[in-house]
């Protein structure tokens, strides 16, 4: 059990120095009041104002920590100010955690069946703490909507964290921008590892698109080059002129022919790497759109819990009553449970984000060097195909030819057509 002295923070979130520690209960080393103030007279004056919200009792009984002699809540409200004892947080993996009953804005009604009415949160901590093994906790449960608490001050807190999650505390500060940040956050290095990788690899797809075009375009050339050896050598006269130029056209048919195959071949390579550039990384861009969303409504309710403790302060600070405060504090109550429901949904999708950028970063390094390898692979066999292609015709040449007059006049094999007799002669 942590009472309101004790700070708890998350191993990787840290608030700004503008901002105190969000999981920072109420009042904790702020302030004292007078207890010789006349709580009970000004308890009997205020209502409770639940702002609509719907309220069940129950009671839960946790087993403590066996080595802290704690069961992992802390507490805030209470006198001399506030007639509710209610949850501010419950830390993680801890009893009142692994339980799942109590919750924060949850009030506090009674520590084994021995009412808290009129004391203070020091009190109720020390009650709970001199208590072993076992303790029952009587409640009054806070059932709240997280659209109740998302205000257009939520809203407005959102677009103002998206607006400064790139700036450094310096320039914020300058501008006069107020915000809460995480510390230690390493998906910001790992999504800009992403965007390099999407970079890396768009540029891999585009070279080889490029290059499968190119070898076409070049095998499209040798199919021309051979369809026009097969023209000479039908028409060369002399048989041995003409073998050799038919067999040249043979061999450009061959090299265009195996050419295809290759390209054939390695077009999955674009396929596979267009998988990767075209669903799994948009895939996992949609998660770290969710993920950036959950994180900036949880950083706006950690700025509105910090918000609404200075304006306690400043209250108490100059002995003024605060009408929220005094009729059982539930505005605050239910931003709190906003914000460990915030929270919870954004630990879960920052669980999510790494699992699925370690999973890509894990196919980024097979994937790649596979099809890389696959790549080179066939572009060697098809240079050693065509090696031994030529080989196989290096005795083509020379090629002996008659160049008289009349060597390369070929037999015309276009149709003649008459004159026009309707055409007078001069």
């Amino acid at each position: 059990m942590h009472h309101s002295r004790n700070r708890s923070r998350h191993p990787d979130l840290e608030i700004d120095r503008l901002y105190a520690d969000p999981f920072l209960p109420f009042g904790a080393g702020r302030f004292n009041y007078d207890l010789d103030y006349d709580y009970r007279e000004r308890e009997h004056n205020m209502v409770e104002d639940r702002m609509g919200l719907k309220i069940t009792s129950g009671s839960v009984t946790i087993t403590k920590d066996g080595n802290t002699n704690m069961i992992g809540i802390s507490i805030g409200g209470g006198a001399p100010n506030c007639p509710c004892l209610y949850i501010v947080q419950v830390f993680d993996n801890t009893p009142s955690a692994k339980d799942g009953t109590l919750q924060s804005g949850d009030e506090i009604t009674g520590v084994n069946n021995v009412s808290v009415k009129g004391k203070t949160k020091v009190e109720v901590a020390k009650m709970i703490q001199s208590i072993q093994n076992e303790v029952t906790i009587s409640y009054n449960k806070l059932h709240a909507d997280a659209a109740q608490g998302k205000s257009l001050d939520i809203i407005l807190k959102k677009v103002k964290h998206r607006l400064v999650e790139n700036m450094s505390s310096a320039t914020a500060d300058a501008l006069g921008l107020s915000r809460a940040i995480l510390c230690n956050d390493n998906l910001v290095k790992k999504l800009a590892d992403l965007q390099r990788t999407e970079v890396m690899y768009r540029g891999l797809v585009e070279h080889t698109q490029r290059l499968l075009r190119a070898y076409l375009e070049l095998l499209r050339v040798v199919k021309l080059f051979g369809e026009t050896f097969a023209v000479i050598g039908a028409r060369e006269p002399q048989p041995r002129a003409s073998l050799a130029f038919t067999q040249f056209a043979d061999y450009h048919r061959q090299m265009e022919k195996r050419g295809v195959e290759m390209v054939k071949k390695l077009k999955p390579i674009l396929s596979d790497l267009g998988t990767y550039l075209h669903k799994a990384i948009p895939d996992t861009k949609l998660t770290i759109g969710k993920y950036a969303d959950a994180k900036f409504e949880y950083l706006s309710f950690c700025l509105k819990v910090k918000e609404m403790d200075d304006e306690e302060f400043n209250y108490a600070s100059v002995q003024e009553p605060l009408y929220r405060v005094e009729t059982g504090n539930y505005e605050y109550r239910l931003v709190l449970r906003c914000r460990q429901e915030a929270r919870a949904r954004f630990a879960q999708l920052r669980s999510d984000v790494q699992v699925k950028l370690e999973l890509l970063d894990n196919k980024h390094v097979q994937d790649v060097a596979a099809q890389l390898q696959k790549l080179s692979k066939g572009l060697a066999e098809f240079y050693d195909d065509m090696n031994e292609l030529s080989k196989e015709n290096a005795n083509l040449f020379p090629v002996e030819v008659d160049l008289t007059d009349n060597a390369f006049i070929y037999e015309k094999s276009f149709e003649i057509f008459p004159p026009d007799e309707n055409v007078d002669d001069e």
